[in-house]
């Protein structure tokens, strides 16, 4: 179930391409709103700050996740990618509830004049269009490596995007109405869509720790797979999914005719685990066999269902929909 080392090598440089964007965009933003005292700027900073260590966080657990199983992890260190995302998820939970804090304050104590605005719109302009290319490309590698770590990365410098978007506007509405206040209103705008894009998070990292199903859409697959074998199989029921990093966890029951040899009813059981692994790449399946309970007329002699039960490449189709 591991990846090549041309994927692992893919994720690392996107990994690494997120640490030195958000390095480069926490100075500037700093810089900027020190300079312009200006709360939702400065907020902007703590949130790319949040997303340098979000980086560093999926950078590391990318590389540890790539590890091959040994004798503590016999399923791999996969999780670890899971782990990541929702450490990341309760980083930007935390950055919000900061930048509430701080602009409610601002609301109480009065705002100071805000300077230096054409300052402001260009390193959020700058922040919008360096985020929005390095969080496509993040995105795309996240979906052909199937890596949740970079996929969060993505949503955090995603979520960039968008909040250094409201705060562009608030700067802008500053500039042409002259009201300081838009300001840390921005800034809690700013904080909410933060607040939404955590709990995005959350559902895609953490719940996969608690061996959530596959999504269903996935899970579609597996039963488009298995009713490719109508007629080969009596039927299967006992469907387990989960997810760990990129791989995919997969276990079933399966029924065949008692008369099935058990070469034959290996053969058949690789037959099925390599369409499954061609739909679902990197999942690791598991098929438990079980004999027919029999009770049909002629089971003594032949299951009725299939042509000949100990030839797994030349059974007939047979009508067998999956089990609840």
């Amino acid at each position: 179930m591991n990846q090549s080392r041309e994927v692992l090598a893919a994720k690392n440089r996107a990994a690494t391409l997120s640490i030195g964007s958000n390095t480069v965009l926490i100075v500037l933003k700093l810089i900027v709103g020190i300079t312009m005292q200006s709360v939702s700027v400065i907020s902007e900073a703590v949130h790319s700050g949040l997303d340098l260590v979000a980086a560093v966080i999926a950078w590391f657990s990318i590389r540890e996740a790539g590890k091959p199983a040994d004798d503590e992890h016999r399923f791999g260190h996969g999780k670890i990618e899971n782990v990541a995302g929702t450490i990341e998820a309760v980083l930007i939970f935390g950055a919000a509830i900061y930048i509430i804090w701080e602009a409610v304050g601002k609301l109480r104590s009065g705002v100071v004049e805000i300077e230096s605005l054409g300052l402001g719109v260009a390193v959020m302009l700058v922040s919008s269009v360096a985020n929005y290319f390095v969080s496509r490309h993040l995105l795309s590698v996240a979906v052909e490596t199937d890596s949740v770590a970079l996929e969060a990365d993505a949503m955090h410098l995603r979520t960039d995007v968008y909040t250094s978007v409201g705060v562009l506007g608030g700067l802008a509405a500053i500039k042409l109405t002259g009201i300081a206040l838009l300001d840390p209103i921005a800034a809690i705008v700013v904080a909410l869509m933060i607040i939404k894009a955590a709990w995005d998070l959350t559902r895609t990292a953490f719940f996969h720790i608690l061996d959530v199903k596959l999504p269903d859409d996935e899970e579609a697959k597996i039963h488009e797979v298995m009713e490719s074998y109508t007629g080969r199989i009596i039927e299967y029921h006992k469907l387990r999914t989960r997810k760990a990093g990129h791989v995919r966890h997969i276990d079933m029951h399966l029924v065949v005719p008692k008369q099935m040899t058990v070469y034959a009813g290996h053969t058949l059981c690789d037959l099925i685990t390599a369409d499954i692994k061609n739909s679902l790449p990197y999942s690791h399946i598991l098929v438990h066999m079980e004999p027919c309970p029999g009770g049909c007329d002629l089971c003594a002699v032949a299951c009725p269902k299939v042509a000949d039960p100990g030839d797994s490449g030349s059974l007939v189709r047979m009508h067998s929909p999956p089990s609840p």
